[in-house]
């Protein structure tokens, strides 16, 4: 696959944070696509496989939390990041973190304050039909609870790293990239998508692997949309896009 070029050098740094439990055999592949002078944040959340230090000497930074749930591995990464712009992409080889330069540039250039990626997956075994199936019943429930018009709640995203902090997210469990998204529409967010390919996973994925794994993310998730609204504001911009 050819990697998007990378953004200018004057451009802020990227973090790009990375949950990760018994990734050891997708991080060499996962952390090759990182773009040159960005960040990879590998969130180890209780690893028996080497992850930790096999992701440490690739070069990434690895931020341990004990907490188990996607969603603690994702906001120790997001409180750890210092970086203007964050990114999160799965750990398990299904994505490619390079796919995030347009995605950042978006944001970096005021189009969007928050981008998603849209999964198009690539062959039959990259998207279980239990795990496609429960994605498609969210993503409706998602836009009627807020209006956007998204059609995946996938996990390849980017956004500055301040007003993602400001959102104030609760969930730690499955229901944290909904949270984002909810969270980010009722503050009137501009949130929009781009398709990326989804290959097939490296190993066992902890999340929609199985048909209970999947029923327990849509039980979480499902929770995150009965929430009320919570009080945040949109991230402020001046005319060229700047956070002020």
């Amino acid at each position: 696959m050819t990697a998007h070029p990378a953004l200018p050098a004057k451009d802020p740094q990227v973090d790009v944070v990375l949950p990760c439990l018994n990734e050891a055999a997708a991080l060499p592949w996962v952390l090759a696509r990182i773009p040159p002078g960005w960040r990879a944040l590998v969130v180890d959340n209780g690893s028996t496989d080497g992850s930790a230090e096999l992701a440490r000497s690739l070069g990434a930074t690895v931020v341990r939390e004990t907490r188990r749930g996607f969603g603690a591995a994702c906001h120790a990464g997001l409180t750890a990041a210092t970086a203007e712009f964050v990114c999160f992409c799965d750990c398990d080889a299904s994505l490619d973190p390079s796919l995030l330069v347009p995605f950042v540039r978006e944001v970096r250039d005021g189009e969007a304050d928050l981008v998603l990626g849209r999964r198009r997956p690539q062959g039959r075994s990259a998207w279980p039909a239990h795990a496609r199936a429960a994605n498609l019943a969210l993503a409706r429930l998602m836009r009627r609870r807020t209006g956007l018009r998204l059609h995946d709640l996938g996990p390849l995203r980017a956004a500055r790293r301040a007003p993602l902090l400001d959102l104030t997210l609760t969930d730690r469990r499955s229901g944290y990239p909904l949270q984002m998204v909810v969270r980010a529409a009722d503050a009137g967010w501009r949130v929009t998508e781009r398709d990326v390919p989804y290959l097939p996973r490296t190993g066992t994925s902890k999340v929609t692997g199985t048909w209970r794994g999947s029923w327990q993310a849509v039980r979480d998730m499902r929770r995150v949309l009965a929430e009320p609204p919570a009080p945040v504001e949109a991230p402020a911009t001046s005319p060229g896009g700047t956070a002020q």
